[in-house]
């Protein structure tokens, strides 16, 4: 395919006020018709990743080759973040059929994965062992949706998208800040297991800001999958590999497991706000039914015309209740049965709306107990459109930092820890501070519930992908960039909009630095809400930067065709940039 790059690519900024206000656009613009976008666009958490997706569109791929680039790049240069051996969800729209479609790779739970199995003799959750280790690893789901995005929606062949991601893995890439401090906080826990420490440490050293990481063995897990496709992952020598470490560190995985693993085809969750139609993801996320209970409470309401105060405080009452039935009723939908009719229903949305009062908080406990039957700091997200029109928002994670820090020796591959995201113990908050129960207990070959929420917004001017990490504040954070943009922002601007979040329990409203000035908090507190703001504790996010998230978004204007990106500044690595087709000779 002849292209002309024009690129623009988002430098980290420093996070400040003006910034937010004053946040860059990466823009191209075209004069051509609207039919097709004019070129494509990419955002991610890493430039090499985006580099990696703009090389396989230039060769002649579409946007879900281009997924399988960024997406095993990211593997490679964000280990604290994702990678080969953790899961995500994959939301697809196809432009020729116009249909969309939600690949679900989340991890499951193996065989050994009952809930006694982790608690401690007093009956009690044994933290260690749900994010730590081998326990705490569920059967990754990611390269076999590389597998299956090359194979039923791409045109290239796998080993062709997959090139790029193996040459950075053997090369090697610089440390960037957050990686080595990352590693710090989970150093103790990685250096446990033989292999990890074969992968990060350089003669008794840990890695260092600057250093260049190279992953041969990773390299060579992926060139399997590049030449065998499922089986050079979940059958034959990485799968032997991946076996033994999990049993030399205490564990117990099954070859059937891994040889028995499906991405799963969902239908995602379509709902309108304010002339928008959103689609975005159904269980196991809890996102998307989420995020339809807060916009179709808040549709009532003229968000707009309100000053700061009260558009907080109906947010973060829209935010409560919503979290409130992500405790009692989601889980994986082919285990639990989920209300979904009804939980997205505007009749539903509008009796909760009625429970809310316009100038004063409602106690959370006064929401506790199960009302009436009807998540990840690291993480990553990427979101994609192409010149024909396809598009990509994709989450993958493998939960906190560096995952269950078990890398199995001659793999490469860290492993998750994404049994946390059950509820092992009923009633038990997990490291995200989430309650769970029943609905999310785990069981054999159970997917756990997941805060990802890849989203597509699109109406008659514009068709927007958007995303972020950040655990439990996931859906909080893509709420608030669906209200940013429904307010007119840029792409660069809702990727750097500031930050607030409630998750029901516990009862607070957190906010990252700047959010609110003095007479908004003053006016919220005055309402009878609890505020957590920056130095009030020092253990949010587990040591991660990914706490406020890292929103990766992209924007085609159908009406002035211009495509515009937006890269999240908090993040010193991402990037967004624009591929715009050549002109016709």
């Amino acid at each position: 395919m002849r292209s002309l790059v024009r690129r623009v690519l988002l430098l980290a900024l420093v996070l400040t006020p003006s910034a937010w206000a004053e946040a860059p656009v990466a823009e191209a613009t075209a004069t051509a018709p609207a039919a097709h976008p004019p070129g494509a666009a990419i955002a991610s958490g890493h430039r090499l990743a985006t580099e990696a997706g703009l090389q396989i569109l230039r060769e002649g791929g579409n946007a879900f080759d281009a997924a399988v680039a960024v997406s095993s790049t990211l593997s490679v240069v964000e280990p604290i973040s994702s990678g080969l051996g953790g899961g995500g969800f994959f939301l697809l729209h196809d432009a020729r059929t116009g249909k969309d479609v939600m690949l679900d790779a989340r991890e499951t739970a193996p065989e050994s994965a009952t809930p006694a199995a982790f608690l401690d003799a007093k009956g009690e959750l044994d933290r260690d062992r749900s994010i730590n280790g081998p326990w705490s690893a569920g059967i990754p789901g990611l390269p076999a949706a590389l597998v299956e995005l090359a194979t039923k929606h791409g045109r290239l062949p796998l080993r062709q998208s997959l090139a790029p991601a193996i040459r950075i893995a053997r090369d090697g890439f610089p440390v960037y800040a957050r990686m080595a401090e990352g590693y710090q906080s989970r150093r103790k826990v990685m250096e446990r297991y033989p292999g990890t420490r074969e992968v990060y440490l350089r003669n008794g050293r840990p890695i260092a800001e600057g250093d260049v990481f190279k992953q041969p063995e990773l390299a060579n897990t992926l060139q399997l999958l590049a030449d065998k496709g499922f089986d050079g992952f979940y059958r034959g020598a990485t799968a032997k590999k991946l076996l033994a470490g999990v049993k030399q560190a205490g564990g117990r995985w099954t070859a059937q497991e891994l040889a028995g693993y499906t991405v799963k085809e969902r239908t995602p969750i379509r709902f309108d706000y304010k002339g928008w139609t959103i689609t975005t993801a159904p269980p196991p996320s809890s996102g998307g039914i989420a995020l339809a209970s807060m916009l179709q409470i808040l549709e009532g309401y003229d968000l707009k015309a309100m000053d700061p105060v009260h558009r907080v405080h109906l947010t973060v009452e829209a935010m409560r209740r919503a979290y409130r039935d992500r405790t009692f009723f989601l889980g994986d939908p082919d285990f639990t049965h989920v209300p979904q009719r009804i939980l997205l229903s505007k009749d539903y949305a509008v009796g909760l709306r009625s429970t809310i009062n316009p100038d004063k908080a409602t106690p959370s406990d006064l929401l506790s107990g199960q009302p009436t039957p009807l998540e990840d700091d690291e993480t990553t997200h990427f979101s994609i459109i192409d010149g024909e029109g396809n598009r990509v928002g994709a989450t993958q994670t493998v939960n906190l930092l560096y995952g269950s820090g078990l890398i199995p020796k001659g793999t490469g591959v860290l492993l998750n820890n994404e049994m946390d995201d059950f509820a092992l113990r009923p009633g038990t908050p997990n490291a995200f501070g989430v309650m769970g129960y029943a609905a999310n207990a785990p069981k054999p070959g159970k997917r756990p519930l997941s805060s990802m929420s890849p989203t597509f917004m699109e109406n008659a001017d514009k068709a927007i992908v958007l995303g972020t990490p950040g655990g439990s504040r996931i859906i909080t954070m893509v709420l608030l960039g669906i209200l940013g943009y429904d307010d007119g922002l840029s792409a660069q601007q809702v990727a750097a909009l500031p930050r607030y979040h409630h998750q029901w329990l516990p009862d607070v409203i957190e906010a990252e630095t700047g959010t609110f000035d003095a007479a908004t908090a003053k006016g919220l507190e005055a309402m009878g809400h609890t505020l957590k703001l920056p130095g009030d504790t020092a253990e949010e996010g587990h040591g991660s930067s990914h706490v406020w998230g890292n929103l990766q978004t992209v924007e085609w204007d159908k009406r002035r065709n211009v495509l515009s990106g937006g890269s999240d500044p908090r993040n010193e690595v991402g990037s967004a940039e624009i591929l715009l087709a050549a002109p016709a000779p």
